[in-house]
């Protein structure tokens, strides 16, 4: 039997893995730290031209200061839709309106508002190790398979191994995205 057949895809592992840290990175970005950030606003969906369109269509998103976001709208008709889907968003920010620019300051986030997000940040990198984890479960599956097809057990050692510190890296990595993140929360 060829070994090609029972080899395991470590590529398509650290792809998926890449994907989980990916997904947990983005998230990460979603939670307000009491300092204006542009990706705050990627989840906000404006109703414009009768569908359902990101915030970064309708307008230019900028960071003019460390408190404050303005929004410069380009068609000056959805300036009311634009306010509108910010104040439904759920982000606690109210919007200034100023012509087509509209401001957004972001507020000085208490100390249990802090601790709350820390605990937030904390269930995404759950999630994130989690996913990781499956994955280690989807390699060791292959591995199975492999055995069943006829691999040796010196090999099956070796890819165990190596899918098992591939999955320590990973973890370790979403450990340290939550610790910095957790710092970022809790500086005043």
């Amino acid at each position: 039997m060829a070994d090609d057949d029972l080899d395991i895809d470590i590529d398509d592992l650290k792809r998926r893995m890449d994907g989980a840290m990916s997904a947990l990175r983005s998230e990460f970005a979603s939670l307000r730290t009491g300092r204006a950030s542009a990706s705050m606003l990627e989840p906000v969906m404006v109703e414009a031209y009768g569908s359902t369109m990101p915030i970064n269509q309708c307008g230019t998103v900028n960071v003019p200061e460390p408190r404050m976001i303005t929004v410069n709208v380009w068609d000056k008709s959805l300036v009311g839709a634009v306010d509108k889907a910010i104040r439904n968003s759920g982000l606690g920010i109210n919007p200034v309106v100023d012509g087509t620019i509209i401001r957004l300051p972001i507020p000085e986030l208490n100390e249990e508002r802090r601790r709350e997000l820390t605990r937030v940040a904390a269930q995404y990198a759950e999630q994130a190790r989690v996913a990781v984890r499956n994955l280690r479960k989807d390699g060791m599956d292959q591995i199975k398979k492999a055995k069943a097809a006829g691999m040796s057990e010196d090999d099956q050692k070796i890819w165990h191994d190596e899918i098992q510190e591939l999955t320590d890296d990973y973890i370790k990595a979403v450990d340290d995205a939550l610790e910095h993140k957790q710092q970022e929360i809790m500086q005043v």
